[in-house]
Order: structure tokens, then sequence, then C-alpha cells
């Protein structure tokens, strides 16, 4: 017979060059891009991100990347409007919610850029990347804590998987795990 106490639970500290790199393959998959309107085949009206750059700062997470947009109507053969490229920073408070790693509580920063048009962009990408802007961790993070040693006589089993906590330090997001492990 067993009893005892839940185990506590387990932290995992994940630094930002390994979530660029996951980032990178999940979220900006076209051309290395993440179109937050239209598309790689709309030439008038259009924009994404790119280069994307993971920190941390006063716990809460930071991206810095490049915007490039267009806002525009095609005028025989030609466009015509407004579009613009620019660095700025997106900070976010990082949330678990459904197997995925959401972000809250967004402010986008264009450092010693203010028009019309910029200030649009920073309200419209902020609401879009609260929306819109996740990455899938559940399964990594199964895949990861399941995988055995080749060969073994048992096999790992991930039940009842979640995130109570997850915290920004200056280096990596670090994420607070409950689950069970089954060992077959």
């Amino acid at each position: 017979m067993f009893i005892g106490k839940a185990a506590a639970a387990v932290q995992i500290e994940v630094h930002f060059p390994v979530l660029e790199r996951a980032i990178a393959e999940q979220i900006f998959a076209q051309d290395g891009r993440k179109y937050v309107q239209g598309s790689k085949t709309a030439r008038c009206s259009f924009a994404y991100l790119s280069k994307p750059r993971l920190g941390g700062f006063q716990g809460k997470l930071t991206i810095q990347a490049r915007f490039t947009g267009r806002s525009a109507v095609d005028v025989l053969g030609q466009c015509i409007g407004l579009g613009d490229d620019f660095a700025l920073t997106i900070m976010a408070t990082p949330r678990y919610e459904s197997g995925k790693l959401k972000l809250k509580d967004v402010s986008v920063i264009t450092e010693g850029r203010d028009s019309m048009y910029v200030r649009t962009v920073r309200q419209r990408l902020g609401r879009s990347i609260e929306r819109e802007f996740f990455y899938q961790l559940d399964a990594d993070a199964r895949r990861l804590l399941e995988e055995g040693k080749p060969g073994a006589p048992y096999s790992l089993h991930v039940r009842d998987f979640g995130i109570s906590e997850i915290g920004v330090t200056d280096e990596a997001v670090v994420l607070t795990l409950d689950f069970k492990l089954a060992v077959k």
C-alpha cells in the first residue's frame, strides 16, 4: 500500500536561444516571417514580423522583431497608400492555456517612431499578438518527459500535465510543471 503526499512541482528553465529556435520553427515558419495581415502573395496589403529575438526584462517576455507592412490599394499596377519597415519591441506576460504558451498584457514599443501609421500598427499588433500568438508547449514538454532511454524495459507516460506558474528571468522562461509520470 502506498500512502504519501503529492510530489513537489518541477521547474524547467527554457533558455531564450532554445525558445527562439522553437518559435522560429512554429510561428515564423513562412520564410522566417509571421504574417499578421495578408500573406506572401498580397502585394499591396500585408504586414509581417521577422527576425525575432527573445529576452526578459523586469519579469516580462520581450520579443524584438522587424515589422514590415503596407496598407495600400492597387491602382493600375501601382500600390498607392501607406507602408513602413521598422524595429519594434513587444513586451508581454506569458500565460498557459489549453496546452499553449500565450501572451497577455501585450505592449508594442517603437523607439523613435511615431506617426499615425505606426500608432495604428502598435495598436492592431498588440491585439493581434494577444489573440493569435502562441507556442504549442504541451506537446514538446510531453515528448521531453516521455523520452526514455533506448532499449529500456519500461516506457514513460505523462498524465495530468499542467503548468501552475510561469516566470521570466533575464536568461529564460521558467515553467513550474505539475504532472504525473507513469512508468510502465
